[in-house]
């Protein structure tokens, strides 16, 4: 398994002080998020208004900068519909990109997923294919000639409520089946954050944690930044094999 730090995502900082949004920033929240035990980092490069950006000068400094910080890191990017909405302009500008990140995630949910994702194989970035509980991308997924060759699956469950969202996340792994064509990374948001983190890390699977998924540590308190989340991710981790050992 492993634990991938998501630096930011479209939140901005409105939502949290600490949420890093330039390139500078994304930097040290990496080596900060990577000291803290992350392996592999999820960011989302910002135009000068802080919006999601797929232009190419901006994604080249981000993962730029991010590099130099952590070098050795895979460092991913968002390709999200809400930062481009026509799936036709969101292939042309993985096309112009300059600076290739390692891997890049695809949302099937999202009109045009298959297009993008050849787009990114074409410049030899691997794909993440992200699969939204509560949406059909398990079978859009599972139709696409590129279910194959992805990287991983992040396995994203969308519902916030800390009571239901580890059904949910059951339910999402029950449509991905017992042998999917890559490794899964299990993932909530909000509320259902820590509880799905909790889950995926008994059924060991990869999991990742970060401002964009949650801005609270487990006992509700205001996370400091991205390390903090790592840094008790980690710990959970840990204890959870530690637990398993023992048996």
């Amino acid at each position: 398994m492993i634990l991938q730090a998501c630096l930011n995502g479209s939140r901005d900082r409105r939502e949290h002080p600490g949420l890093p949004v330039t390139a500078a920033e994304l930097a040290v929240a990496a080596r900060e998020a990577v000291a803290a035990g992350a392996v592999d980092l999820h960011v989302h490069p910002k135009d000068a208004a802080g919006a999601d950006t797929l232009d190419p000068v901006a994604v080249a400094e981000a993962v730029e900068r991010v590099r130099a910080a952590v070098p050795g890191v895979p460092v991913g990017v968002t390709t999200g519909a809400w930062a481009a909405p026509d799936a036709r302009r969101r292939a042309a500008l993985v096309r112009s990109w300059t600076v290739l990140p390692d891997h890049a995630s695809v949302n099937w949910h999202e009109e045009g997923a298959d297009e993008v994702a050849a787009a990114l194989a074409e410049r030899g970035v691997a794909v993440e294919a992200g699969l939204f509980s509560g949406t059909d991308a398990v079978a859009r997924f599972r139709a696409s000639p590129r279910a194959g060759s992805v990287l991983r699956i992040l396995a994203e469950v969308t519902d916030t409520d800390p009571g239901t969202a580890e059904r949910s996340a059951r339910a999402l792994l029950d449509g991905i089946g017992t042998d999917p064509p890559a490794p899964v990374l299990l993932h909530g948001e909000d509320g259902g954050a820590w509880p799905v983190l909790r889950l995926a890390l008994r059924q060991g699977l990869s999991v990742r944690v970060g401002l964009e998924d949650v801005l609270h540590l487990p006992d509700g308190s205001p996370a400091p930044g991205n390390a903090a989340l790592i840094r008790t991710a980690a710990d959970l981790a840990a204890a959870v094999d530690t637990a398993a050992g023992g048996r």
